[in-house]
């Protein structure tokens, strides 16, 4: 399935996805990067001074619903990732998380990477200091 515009090989839109939304334009993003595989924008609720969620396109529930199929998918993102790290100027670190599934977290159901940085984030892993 895909969402949005991009729609092809038979996929579909997923009409409460909120991040489906996004990438078809019907729910306003501060979008900083889109291909034909990956879109982000700025979290409406950084939780540090950078935060990107990277998104692809194709409507991916989670983590845990990754193949072989479709884990090219994921790669791209982080290759995205990497690379708004860099024009970000997050060069001294940063995180990239993702949660999956109610017990990891998640709230939207469709695979996405949160990229924070911009500040010391600590040794731990979830550190919202």
């Amino acid at each position: 399935m895909h969402c949005g515009f991009h729609i092809t090989h038979g996929g579909a839109i997923l009409p409460d996805c909120i991040f489906c939304k996004i990438i078809a334009g019907e729910i306003p993003s501060q979008r900083v990067y889109e291909d034909e595989h990956v879109f982000a924008f700025r979290d409406i609720a950084p939780q540090a001074p950078v935060h990107i969620l990277v998104v692809p396109k194709e409507h991916i529930a989670s983590a845990a619903e990754l193949k072989p199929e479709n884990s090219h998918i994921a790669a791209k993102c982080l290759e995205i990732t990497a690379q708004l790290a860099k024009s970000e100027g997050l060069g001294g670190g940063f995180r990239v998380i993702t949660n999956s599934g109610p017990d990891g977290g998640q709230t939207v159901f469709h695979l996405h990477f949160h990229l924070l940085g911009g500040r010391p984030l600590g040794a731990g892993l979830i550190n919202n200091g």
